[in-house]
Protein backbone atom coordinates (compact mmCIF):
# COMPACT_ATOMS: atom_id res chain seq x y z
CA UNK A 1 0.00 0.00 0.00
CA UNK A 2 1.20 3.59 -0.38
CA UNK A 3 1.24 5.54 2.58
CA UNK A 4 1.47 9.52 2.10
CA UNK A 5 4.05 11.21 4.65
CA UNK A 6 3.07 14.76 4.65
CA UNK A 7 5.55 17.50 5.77
CA UNK A 8 5.93 21.27 5.48
CA UNK A 9 9.62 21.91 3.64
CA UNK A 10 11.12 22.50 6.83
CA UNK A 11 10.35 21.74 10.60
CA UNK A 12 9.63 18.24 10.77
CA UNK A 13 10.75 16.49 13.63
CA UNK A 14 13.66 14.37 12.24
CA UNK A 15 12.42 10.85 14.39
CA UNK A 16 9.27 11.36 13.88
CA UNK A 17 9.69 10.78 10.24
CA UNK A 18 12.12 8.48 10.27
CA UNK A 19 11.05 5.76 12.50
CA UNK A 20 7.36 5.76 10.99
CA UNK A 21 8.90 5.80 7.80
CA UNK A 22 11.53 2.87 8.48
CA UNK A 23 8.09 0.65 10.07
CA UNK A 24 6.26 1.39 6.85
CA UNK A 25 9.15 -0.08 4.56
CA UNK A 26 9.82 -2.79 6.88
CA UNK A 27 5.87 -3.84 7.07
CA UNK A 28 6.40 -4.27 2.98
CA UNK A 29 4.26 -0.70 1.96
CA UNK A 30 5.40 1.88 -0.09
CA UNK A 31 6.07 5.45 1.82
CA UNK A 32 6.07 8.72 -0.18
CA UNK A 33 7.25 11.80 0.90
CA UNK A 34 4.94 14.65 0.17
CA UNK A 35 5.01 18.09 0.51
CA UNK A 36 4.38 21.98 -0.62
CA UNK A 37 7.08 22.52 -2.40
CA UNK A 38 9.60 20.35 -4.53
CA UNK A 39 12.84 19.33 -3.65
CA UNK A 40 14.29 18.68 -0.18
CA UNK A 41 12.66 19.45 3.23
CA UNK A 42 14.53 19.96 6.05
CA UNK A 43 14.52 17.87 9.02
CA UNK A 44 15.58 18.77 12.70
CA UNK A 45 16.49 17.33 15.79
CA UNK A 46 13.91 19.25 18.30
CA UNK A 47 15.26 22.92 17.68
CA UNK A 48 18.51 21.73 15.45
CA UNK A 49 19.01 21.09 11.85
CA UNK A 50 19.42 17.80 11.22
CA UNK A 51 18.97 15.61 7.68
CA UNK A 52 17.52 16.33 4.46
CA UNK A 53 15.29 14.23 2.37
CA UNK A 54 13.50 14.49 -1.37
CA UNK A 55 10.15 15.44 -1.74
CA UNK A 56 8.29 12.67 -3.80
CA UNK A 57 5.47 14.72 -4.86
CA UNK A 58 4.04 17.91 -4.36
CA UNK A 59 0.41 18.14 -2.71
CA UNK A 60 -1.08 20.43 -4.99
CA UNK A 61 -0.60 17.60 -7.42
CA UNK A 62 -0.98 14.40 -5.08
CA UNK A 63 -4.55 12.95 -4.37
CA UNK A 64 -5.72 10.97 -1.34
CA UNK A 65 -7.18 8.46 -4.04
CA UNK A 66 -3.95 7.40 -4.50
CA UNK A 67 -3.08 6.61 -1.03
CA UNK A 68 -4.26 3.98 1.21
CA UNK A 69 -3.51 5.93 4.35
CA UNK A 70 -1.60 9.16 5.75
CA UNK A 71 0.54 9.82 8.24
CA UNK A 72 1.30 13.28 9.91
CA UNK A 73 4.73 13.43 11.56
CA UNK A 74 5.17 16.24 14.23
CA UNK A 75 7.44 19.15 15.01
CA UNK A 76 6.70 22.09 15.84
CA UNK A 77 7.09 24.43 13.17
CA UNK A 78 5.78 21.54 10.66
CA UNK A 79 2.49 21.62 11.46
CA UNK A 80 1.97 25.27 12.01
CA UNK A 81 3.39 25.40 7.77
CA UNK A 82 1.15 23.01 6.77
CA UNK A 83 -2.26 24.71 8.53
CA UNK A 84 -1.31 27.46 6.58
CA UNK A 85 -1.38 26.08 3.07
CA UNK A 86 -5.07 25.47 1.80
CA UNK A 87 -3.56 22.16 -0.42
CA UNK A 88 -2.17 20.37 2.57
CA UNK A 89 -4.83 21.12 4.56
CA UNK A 90 -7.58 20.18 1.85
CA UNK A 91 -5.21 16.88 1.27
CA UNK A 92 -5.68 15.59 5.32
CA UNK A 93 -9.44 16.66 4.87
CA UNK A 94 -9.95 14.06 1.80
CA UNK A 95 -8.51 11.49 3.85
CA UNK A 96 -11.24 11.80 6.28
CA UNK A 97 -13.66 12.38 3.00
CA UNK A 98 -12.02 9.10 1.76
CA UNK A 99 -12.76 7.21 4.87
CA UNK A 100 -8.81 6.54 5.08
CA UNK A 101 -6.69 6.00 7.98
CA UNK A 102 -4.80 8.77 9.28
CA UNK A 103 -1.78 8.32 12.17
CA UNK A 104 -0.49 11.65 13.82
CA UNK A 105 1.93 12.46 16.25
CA UNK A 106 3.32 15.43 18.37
CA UNK A 107 2.38 18.30 16.99
CA UNK A 108 0.46 17.09 13.98
CA UNK A 109 -2.73 17.22 15.25
CA UNK A 110 -2.93 21.07 14.47
CA UNK A 111 -2.92 20.45 10.85
CA UNK A 112 -6.26 18.08 12.06
CA UNK A 113 -7.63 20.90 14.04
CA UNK A 114 -7.01 23.11 10.97
CA UNK A 115 -9.05 20.23 8.52
CA UNK A 116 -11.77 20.17 11.33
CA UNK A 117 -11.87 16.59 11.24
CA UNK A 118 -11.12 15.89 14.93
CA UNK A 119 -15.09 17.20 16.15
CA UNK A 120 -16.50 14.24 17.76
CA UNK A 121 -13.14 12.28 18.39
CA UNK A 122 -10.95 11.35 20.94
CA UNK A 123 -7.25 11.34 20.14
CA UNK A 124 -3.93 13.00 22.15
CA UNK A 125 -1.20 14.97 21.09
CA UNK A 126 1.63 17.26 22.79
CA UNK A 127 0.28 18.69 25.73
CA UNK A 128 0.41 21.70 24.10
CA UNK A 129 -2.19 21.49 21.52
CA UNK A 130 -4.64 19.58 24.05
CA UNK A 131 -6.87 23.12 24.37
CA UNK A 132 -6.55 23.46 20.14
CA UNK A 133 -8.15 19.79 19.81
CA UNK A 134 -10.91 21.05 22.51
CA UNK A 135 -11.62 24.29 20.82
CA UNK A 136 -11.94 22.55 17.97
CA UNK A 137 -14.82 19.85 19.20
CA UNK A 138 -12.48 17.24 20.06
CA UNK A 139 -11.55 14.98 23.24
CA UNK A 140 -8.35 15.13 24.46
CA UNK A 141 -6.72 12.17 26.52
CA UNK A 142 -2.55 12.09 28.09
CA UNK A 143 -1.98 8.16 26.56
CA UNK A 144 0.78 6.82 24.71
CA UNK A 145 -1.36 5.96 22.04
CA UNK A 146 -5.15 6.50 21.02
CA UNK A 147 -6.93 4.84 18.27
CA UNK A 148 -10.12 6.69 17.46
CA UNK A 149 -12.78 5.05 15.51
CA UNK A 150 -15.64 7.80 16.17
CA UNK A 151 -16.30 9.29 12.53
CA UNK A 152 -15.70 7.66 9.16
CA UNK A 153 -11.95 6.80 9.47
CA UNK A 154 -9.92 5.81 12.15
CA UNK A 155 -7.41 8.08 13.63
CA UNK A 156 -4.38 6.77 15.19
CA UNK A 157 -2.59 9.55 17.34
CA UNK A 158 0.65 9.61 19.50
CA UNK A 159 2.30 12.41 22.20
CA UNK A 160 5.98 12.58 21.13
CA UNK A 161 9.32 10.98 20.15
CA UNK A 162 9.45 8.58 23.26
CA UNK A 163 6.04 7.27 22.23
CA UNK A 164 7.24 6.50 18.63
CA UNK A 165 7.29 2.45 19.09
CA UNK A 166 3.64 1.93 20.17
CA UNK A 167 2.43 4.50 17.67
CA UNK A 168 4.05 2.40 14.91
CA UNK A 169 2.67 -0.72 15.98
CA UNK A 170 -0.63 0.82 16.56
CA UNK A 171 -0.70 2.18 12.91
CA UNK A 172 0.65 -0.41 11.42
CA UNK A 173 -2.31 -2.97 12.98
CA UNK A 174 -4.80 -0.68 11.60
CA UNK A 175 -3.11 -0.33 8.19
CA UNK A 176 -3.19 -3.66 7.60
CA UNK A 177 -7.10 -3.97 7.94
CA UNK A 178 -7.53 -1.94 5.34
Amino acid sequence: MRIAFLVAPEGVEQVELTDPWKAVLDAGHEPVLVSTRRGEIQAFDHLDRADRFPVDEVVAEASADSFGALVLPGGVANPDFLRMDGKAVAFVKEFFDLGRPVAAICHAPWTLVEADVVRGRTLTSWPSVRTDIRNAGGTWVDERVRICEEGPNTLVTSRKPGDLEAFCEAFLDVFAAV
